[in-house]
């Protein structure tokens, strides 16, 4: 038998379990290329050519000891001095190496900062809708996790609900912004607000409120949208970061934590962060890719290409009827379903070779997202399945 644990954290996931098992009976039975896959954010644009001749020079040039080795738990101190550097020209900031932490991937930090901060009896507060492994971080830690409702009519975040839903055991504020699924950039504006009920929060309950924001889309934004360096607008602010987007590395496990020294507990919380990488059983991220990374992190992979496919599919089902708002960030539609269960749409969609992922799964029920990270031809192949399934609903 397997543990309550897990199998509590495989119910949590049940509506993306159901995506994969479902689409892979659908491309056995019809054929991978008949079958138009929108459920999974894979980045299908190619990682920049220096990223692969980097590897290579790497593997070539360097003793193959060093290239292999474990690393210090933290990072190699040249990896976090580069990435140090290149977010002080980016945002103003004067990190160093200290002030990084590297990863495998932004759920890797996640996790980390989760078991350094959380306590059994304390709670994260996040906001819907929401990358639902976000709960299973949080049972990984046997710590509570709570949301703010959905706002959806603009998918930014209710301030007013946010505010009333801090309490004394609210040790933790997860964010994602652009955000997974809605494709949202939070603004300037509501991250100041978010910023003053905080600080205002902390001042009440006599606690440190942490907040971390998840930012591995923070490289794909359109139509002129920029993402705030949220740590120059709330002291207490840790971020974790992926090159997973950015360079289309998602296979590879590489990103890193931020943590400003200006952070209540920094010396400790540094240090703890550190042994939580170990004990995880991270160990440390992969050595290899902590030194491309770090000579590769002011590069991008191409996102003229995302906002072309963005543009189509946007327009596209709009057109057909369908409901959605146009993503300022990351690689996702989230579309309102044309019935009440998205479940039941989902299905329906399946019938016409349509693989989406359930609003469910980021606990918003009646929406689906359609992940644009795909080829343009698909799009354009799909796009009469759209219509069909769209038309099944308007007889």
């Amino acid at each position: 038998m397997i543990s309550k644990h897990i199998q509590k954290i495989m119910d949590m996931g049940e509506a993306f379990s159901e995506v994969f098992a479902e689409g892979a009976k659908l491309k056995e039975a019809d054929g991978a290329e008949n079958v138009f896959d929108f459920g999974i954010g894979n980045p299908n644009v190619k990682a920049p050519a220096i990223v692969n001749e980097t590897a290579i020079r790497l593997l070539r040039d360097m003793d193959s000891l060093a290239v292999h080795s474990y690393t210090d738990t933290s990072g190699l101190p040249a990896a976090r001095r580069k990435i140090a550097a290149s977010l002080n020209r980016r945002f103003g900031t004067d990190y160093n190496e200290k002030n990084i932490l590297m990863t495998v991937g932004a759920a890797g930090g996640l996790n980390v900062m989760i078991r350094t901060l959380m306590d059994a009896d304390e709670e994260i507060l996040t906001i819907a809708p929401y990358f639902s492994e976000y709960d299973c971080y949080a049972a990984n830690a046997g710590v509570k996790i709570a949301a703010v409702p959905p706002n959806t009519v603009d998918f930014m975040p209710n301030l007013e609900l946010f505010e009333q839903m801090i309490h004394e055991k609210t040790k933790m504020v997860l964010i994602n912004t652009p955000n997974n699924p809605s494709g949202v950039v939070y603004s300037l504006q509501t991250l100041q607000k978010m910023a003053e009920i905080l600080e205002k929060k902390q001042a009440e309950y006599g606690t440190t409120i942490y907040l971390i924001s998840d930012e591995p889309y923070r490289e794909l934004v359109y139509d002129g949208a920029t993402c705030p360096w949220v740590p120059n607008i709330y002291r207490n602010t840790i971020v974790a970061y992926s090159f997973s987007k950015s360079l289309s590395l998602p296979g590879d496990r590489i990103g890193y934590l931020t943590i400003p020294s200006q952070i209540d507990d920094f010396e400790e919380v540094v240090t703890a962060a550190s042994v939580a990488n170990r004990t995880l059983g991270f160990i440390n991220a992969p050595a290899l890719q902590q030194m491309v990374v770090a000579e590769c992190c002011d590069e991008q992979t191409d996102v003229s290409y995302y906002d072309g496919n963005r543009e189509l599919l946007y327009r596209s089902l709009t057109e057909m009827g369908y409901e959605c708002i146009k993503p300022q960030g990351a690689f996702y539609l989230f579309v309102k379903a044309l019935e009440e269960d998205d479940r039941a749409f989902c299905k329906k969609a399946r019938e016409h070779k349509l693989l989406l992922t359930m609003g469910i799964g980021f606990r918003c029920p009646g929406y689906v997202r359609i992940s644009y990270c795909v080829s343009r031809e698909m799009i354009e192949k799909a796009l009469p399945a759209f219509r069909a399934l769209a038309q099944e609903y308007q007889k």
